[in-house]
């Protein structure tokens, strides 16, 4: 791989989580007083002066962008004004919960997404082809907050087959839980997992279905189809193995995306991942972890556009000979 190309990546991701910290801490500074939401606004004037001195409000904002900046380098991102804990342990308990309900997502939206792409592009035309589509443009449409709801009302409250909130029971291995290892909490996963990948489906279907379109239209398939090869392997070895570039593109831009925008999800399930940490952390002015969010999620999206970045400089020799994106 040519080693330029591999800089210049590594460059545009450090500059984007670079210019994100900084807006994040910026931001920090507009969410509200986190001494008034730490003491209350009855507290007197000395109490709250000591309290920003402690706290180091009371320093111009470069010094304490640069300090914040250098710290995160080695993994310091602050004490939690609230939880009066790193910010660092309050992230890392977290993560599991968020981590793997993206990553259950996103594989429910390949696995779903792929073969419905294919299926709407073979047989297009047909009225369930259409049919197809038109549910993804709904699939779409709708909030995730409403399919939430939806879930809730028919799966948990009229059926009573899946639980309506929080994560069941959980095992920890090392520094990690999950609760992909017990039944109630492979359950407790379902809902918010599905309602977190319906408009990706819908995307993946969409993108899979312009892009075989596209490649059957090509003149080796055309040729393919001349020698006498079946339609199957056609359809399934020669067109959809050329359909996984951009596939590549959506899957690292898709799992930042859901953990991203997880929030919603695990607002209307109280699933205790960053989302809810996040959320939390608005309502108290908690401003080391709502920076420590925004910069983490920058830091996903960043080094997943980089590793696609990367897979596409192994699938694709023109990028590796040029060292262009």
């Amino acid at each position: 791989m040519n080693p330029i190309y591999l800089i210049r990546r590594l460059g545009h991701a450090f500059f984007v989580v670079f210019v994100v910290s900084l807006i994040a801490f910026g931001m920090g500074e507009l969410v509200g007083d986190p001494v008034a939401s730490i003491l209350g606004l009855d507290a007197p004037q000395e109490a709250r002066e000591a309290l920003r001195e402690q706290l180091g409000l009371n320093r111009p904002f470069v010094v304490r962008y640069f300090d914040y900046a250098f710290g995160a380098l080695t993994g310091d991102l602050g004490m939690s004004y609230q939880a009066q804990r790193p910010v660092m342990d309050v992230i890392l308990e977290r993560l599991p919960a968020t981590v793997e309900l993206a990553l259950a997502a996103m594989l429910m939206s390949l696995c779903i997404g792929i073969p419905l792409g294919v299926v709407a592009a073979i047989w297009r035309g047909t009225w369930w082809a259409s049919a197809l589509m038109t549910g993804s443009i709904i699939g779409v449409s709708l909030p995730t907050f409403v399919v939430g709801i939806l879930l809730i009302f028919v799966f948990s409250v009229n059926l009573g087959w899946l639980p309506s909130f929080g994560r069941g029971e959980t095992v920890s291995i090392g520094a990690w839980t999950t609760g992909l290892l017990t039944g109630s909490g492979l359950l407790a996963l379902i809902m918010p997992a599905v309602a977190l990948s319906i408009s990706q489906v819908a995307l993946v279907a969409r993108l899979v279905r312009a892009e075989m379109l596209e490649i059957l239209r090509a003149d080796y398939i055309r040729f393919a189809r001349a020698r006498g090869i079946r339609n199957r392997t056609v359809n399934f070895v020669h067109a959809l193995r050329n359909t996984l570039i951009p596939i590549i593109t959506v899957t690292g831009i898709q799992l930042g995306y859901l953990i991203a925008f997880a929030v919603v999800v695990e607002q209307v399930f109280q699933w205790p991942g960053l989302g809810t940490m996040f959320l939390g952390a608005l309502t108290q002015s908690d401003i080391p972890v709502i920076t420590a969010f925004l910069v983490l999620v920058a830091f996903f999206f960043a080094m997943t556009n980089l590793l696609v970045d990367l897979l596409y400089a192994l699938a694709d020799p023109r990028v590796r000979l040029s060292g262009r994106a």
